[in-house]
């Protein structure tokens, strides 16, 4: 299993019962850890929902993404300060907030799966995050002109974009 240390130097103690978690490792960057979650066993994707994500790879994804922090805070119900100083200290972003993140590297790993596995010329080379993190401020028809990170919030609004990401990947929409 992939373990690191946060960026203050020591690695949060996993509670007891628990097994390590999947932390990000920022010198790796954001897609290796999106990667690894998205290939995590269910057992090790409880342990993360259970301790949280770290502040500083929620930054990092805004990032990613070209969407600007606050924006990317509100998305995922996590106020600004919070989250800027969880990401300053090292420290984790858990409950809710932590979720939506755990459901936005999610996402992320579907549209990079749908790149990857696409063959169409145009998705050599095409930014996965890029174009999620402007996909989701897009209204979009089938969910009734919501924006899709209207939804991420929550883990159902997380279900129903990722089904809507799945059925873009098996063009049943466009």
């Amino acid at each position: 299993m992939l373990s690191s240390q946060t960026r203050t130097g020591s690695a949060p103690k996993p509670r007891r019962g628990t097994q390590a978690v999947i932390l990000y490792q920022r010198n790796k960057g954001v897609d290796a850890y999106v990667r690894a979650v998205s290939g995590a066993t269910p057992m090790e994707i409880v342990a993360i929902e259970r301790q949280g994500v770290q502040g500083i790879f929620i930054k990092d994804l805004s990032k990613r993404m070209d969407l600007a922090t606050s924006r990317f805070f509100a998305i995922l119900g996590v106020p600004k300060a919070t989250a800027e100083k969880k990401a300053a200290s090292g420290e984790l972003v858990s409950g809710s907030g932590g979720q939506a993140a755990i459901g936005m590297i999610k996402l992320l790993g579907i549209a990079q799966d749908i790149v990857e596995n696409s063959k169409a010329p145009e998705a050599r080379g095409f930014d996965a995050a890029k174009w999620l993190g402007q996909w989701i401020e897009r209204p979009q028809p089938s969910l009734g002109g919501r924006k899709p990170a209207d939804l991420i919030d929550t883990p159902t609004g997380v279900e129903v974009v990722a089904r809507l990401l799945g059925s873009i990947e098996s063009g049943a929409y466009q």
